[in-house]
This record gives C-alpha cells, structure tokens and sequence, in this order.
C-alpha cells in the first residue's frame, strides 16, 4: 500500500482508546503501577507519621523534627524541576523504576539508622513544653547530633528518588487518558494518595507499636522493592508498546505511534510548559496549596493528635480518633478527588481553575473554624471531623493541579515537565512550613497551628481564579 493510503486509513480508523482490549490493558497497567505510587507515598511520610515516637526516641523537638520536614520536601521540591524533563526523555516506566531502587534502599538505612539507638532519651513534657532530661546514647560512640544530621541527609536522599515518582505516574497515563478522562483521572490519582496516606498515618504506626520504630521504614522500603519486580514485568509506559498504535489523546499531541511516538526534545518540553502563563499561575497556586497541605493534613496532624488528645502512656495508633482521623483525612480526600474531578469535566467542561479555587476557599474556611472550635477545648472526635473535611478540599485541589491539569497542559510529550513545575513549587514553598511551623509549635503551641495556613489558602483561591475560563487546548470530544 502506499505511504499515502496508508497513512488516509490510519486517521479513518477509531481511536483504540475506545475499545475494551484497550481499557482492560490500561487497567492492569494502573494497578501495578497505582500500587508502586501508593507505596511511594508511604515511605515519604512514614516519618510524619511517627514524629512522635522519634521525637521520644531520640529526643528531639519540634523545631529539629522540622529539620526533616524542610529537608524532604526542598529536595523533592528541587528534584521534580530538574527530573521532569529527563523523565519525559526517557519515559515514565524508567523513570519510575530508578527512583524505586532508590526509595527501597534510603528506607532500609533510615531503619537501619534507628537502630543506632543505645538508650533512649528521657523526655519529659510535650508539645511546647517538652523537656529533654537525659539524651539518647547511640551505638559505636555516635554523637546524637551526628545520628540527626546522617539520618536528614539519607531522607534528603530519599526524596530526590521519590520525586521520580509523581512525574512517572502522570507522563504513563497522559498516554493512556484522553483529555476528557482526566478529571476522573484525578479522582483515582487521589485515591492512590490517600491509600499511601493511609499506609503511612495508619500502617506505619501499627508497625511501629507492635514490631520497633524501625520496622515502619524497614518493611515498607521491602514492599517498594516487591512493587519494583512486579512493575518491571507487567507496567507498559505507553499504549504503543501494549501494542496499541495510534491512540489520541486530545490534548494537541496527536496519536500516538510512528514519528509521533519519538521522544521529544528537550527544546519542546520546556517551551510547552515554561512559555505558558497559565502553567505558571498554576505553579503558584499549587505553592499556596503545598503551605496548606503540608503544614496540616499531610504531616503535622498526626503529632498534634499524640500531643493533644493521646492520654499518657497509650499509642496513638491504639486511639480511636486518631485512627478515625487518619481515616476520614483518606476517605473525604479520596471523595474530594472524585468529586473535583467530575464537576471539572462535565460541569465546567475540562476547566480545572474553578474547582481549585473552590477548594482553596473550603480550605480557609474549615482552618478557620477549626481553629475557633480548638480554642473551646472540643475534644478529639471533633477535631478528627474538621482535619478530614479539610482533607476533601486539599485532595481535591491536588488531584486537579498533580494530575489533570499536567497532563492537559503539558500534554502527552511533556506531561511530567508540567508534573515537575507544579509538584515542584508546591513542595519548595511547603519546605517553609518544616522548620517554621517546628518553632510555631515549640514558641506558641498548638493553638497557632491551624491559623498559619489561612492566608495561603486565600492566597490560592485568588491566583487560581484568574484562570477561570481556561482549558487546555484540544479538550474536544472524544
């Protein structure tokens, strides 16, 4: 056949995105690898999750817990910049792998770094006035200081490998979404963050109380290696290499396949997230919503709860509002994505602006009468219901800007370059929050803890309704 009539019958044939071949491969292909992101998300806040029992370990205040939770997220932050270009070269099933050999091993040394524990502090007080009366003794004649700034350095490290991950999820399924898919993309995106969410806040202190400290780093850093096998075999990076030409994805990249289908230049991949004014607000936005999201429900919440409400001498994970918390920030944040979601694609049409800017206000609003209601002594049910509320709209924000509104616009060529821009900035600014909302805590205590984020919050919902009309080119029907 001629070049030419084969390429007039290769347009005249249907999308493959509609067949059910096609949509059974994509499944196996989103649960392989939705599994290895949830994981990802486990063995990055396994640490939030046990800042308490770190805290009583080691000795540690708040203000050099947040030592760690500056250090992660300005690393990760760093590492999405520079890594989404490169994960759009070489593709997200690459990508993925490399930064899970890394994750498995920074894990197994965090553990390993646990265990240099001789004698355990002796603490007396908490929250603000927390008092160390004799430091912890290490093994091999380590100073406690040493054993702080080794243990910061292997998380720092562990955050350049999971920045891997984020790009490698949304440059796969840019290939394997059409645009008008997107908005309920991020609904399932966001249940694999509330699942790894539930897995770190949930699991890891279960590990933590029944096995050692160590073993809630130990054994999920084993499973990210498990995933990896599994992964290698059964993930494809793009429908071509399933054996599925030809796929359009209705973003302005064209189908998939032939020249089409080689990798990009670097060149391309900037200009079509860099050049864009609408990406960058975006980027902005999501600062605002990484200052929300990691000052509250994505790492401080757990402490505040075993400060707050744990009676002495009782686990938190053994405490029923804690675990109700950390269920109910999963279950809202899981209903905010789906919810988000689907009013961004049949309700305002592909337009993600209008949905973030509505989260944003949910999230001001909530902060704020929580922390009217912490001022009245309400208990810890009530605040398990207002940290889950919030949950809803952070989750549902990060679904739109994390998950749809990269792949729409960075499209299928350079859907992690927009990754690595938006997750980017958000975990740069929410480096702020580690050190600082540290000394909040140890200066005022926890009754300044939900005020802080307000002004982000009113900040995002500002940004983002600028972009209101905007939707990303191509967004047509399928």
């Amino acid at each position: 056949m001629p070049p030419a009539m084969s390429q007039a019958a290769s347009l005249d044939a249907p999308n493959p995105i509609d067949t059910p071949a096609f949509k059974a491969r994509r499944t196996q292909n989103w649960i392989v690898l939705g599994l290895l992101y949830a994981f990802f998300y486990m063995t990055r806040y396994n640490f939030a999750a046990n800042m308490d029992g770190l805290a009583k370990l080691f000795g540690w205040t708040n203000t050099q817990l947040g030592i760690f939770e500056t250090v992660l997220p300005l690393v990760y932050g760093l590492s999405v910049v520079v890594n989404g270009p490169i994960s759009d070269r070489i593709g997200g099933k690459k990508a993925f792998l490399f930064g899970a050999v890394g994750v498995t091993i920074m894990n197994i040394l965090y553990g390993l770094g646990i265990m240099l524990v001789q004698t355990p502090a002796e603490v007396t007080g908490k929250g603000h006035s927390i008092a160390v009366l004799k430091p912890a003794v290490m093994h091999f004649g380590l100073s406690g200081g040493t054993v702080l700034t080794g243990l910061a350095v292997v998380w720092g490290i562990n955050a350049y490998f999971q920045s891997f991950g984020a790009l490698s999820i949304v440059k796969v399924n840019a290939q394997w979404f059409h645009v008008r898919e997107r908005g309920v993309f991020s609904g399932i995106f966001g249940v694999l963050i509330r699942f790894g969410l539930i897995l770190a806040f949930s699991g890891a202190p279960l590990l933590a109380a029944t096995l050692g400290l160590q073993y809630a780093f130990l054994l999920p850093g084993v499973v990210v290696g498990i995933l990896f096998v599994v992964n290698y075999f059964l993930m494809e990076n793009a429908p071509a290499d399933a054996g599925f030409p030809g796929v359009d994805t209705g973003d302005g990249s064209g189908a998939g396949g032939g020249e089409d289908d080689k990798p990009p230049t670097l060149r391309f991949v900037l200009a079509k997230v860099f050049a864009s004014r609408a990406a960058w607000i975006i980027a902005f936005g999501s600062m605002m919503l990484g200052l929300v999201r990691r000052s509250t429900v994505d790492s401080w919440f757990a402490k505040y709860f075993a400060e707050s409400y744990v009676p002495h001498g009782l686990d938190k994970s053994s405490f029923p509002a804690y675990q109700a918390a950390a269920w109910g920030i999963a279950l809202l944040g899981i209903a905010g994505g789906f919810a988000f979601g689907a009013a961004s694609d049949r309700v305002f049409h592909a337009r993600r602006a209008p949905v973030v800017t509505m989260g944003f206000i949910g999230m001001g609003v909530t902060l704020a009468l929580f922390g009217l209601t912490d001022r009245l002594a309400p208990g810890p049910w009530q605040a398990a219901l207002f940290v889950s509320i919030l949950s809803f709209f952070v989750n549902g924000s990060h679904g739109m800007i994390g998950g749809a509104a990269s792949m729409d616009f960075g499209g299928r060529k350079a859907a992690a370059t927009a990754a690595g821009l938006f997750d980017g900035m958000q975990y740069l600014a929410s480096s702020v929050v580690g050190l600082g909302m540290g000394y909040t805590i140890d200066r005022w205590g926890w009754k300044a803890w939900q005020w802080v984020p307000i002004p982000f919050a009113v900040l995002g919902a500002a940004l983002m309704v600028t972009l209101w009309n905007v939707k990303p080119k191509g967004a047509g029907g399928h």
